[in-house]
């Protein structure tokens, strides 16, 4: 993945949920899925084992150089299906 720094937002978030760097990145480089959201930003999501495959949430905005985590939670509402994508 190109170039990417985390907000302020996303630094305390990765803190205060316990979501280890190692996490964000592979669910920006080996992402289970990716889709642009209403709000132009991309997000990404990850299956994490070491969670009970409960699924990373990143939030990115592409819309900058370079691209920014804007946050980053583990997402109830999505699930990993029989085919390894997540909605």
């Amino acid at each position: 993945m190109e170039e990417t720094t985390l907000s302020a937002h996303a630094a305390e978030m990765m803190e205060e949920r316990k979501i280890s760097e190692e996490w964000l990145w592979k669910a920006l480089d080996e992402s289970d899925d990716i889709w642009e959201g209403k709000d132009g930003n991309m997000h990404y999501s990850k299956a994490v084992p070491e969670k009970g495959n409960r699924v990373l949430h990143v939030v990115v905005n592409a819309n900058v150089v370079p691209q920014r985590v804007v946050t980053l939670f583990f997402d109830r509402r999505l699930r990993k299906d029989n085919e390894g994508k997540t909605r």
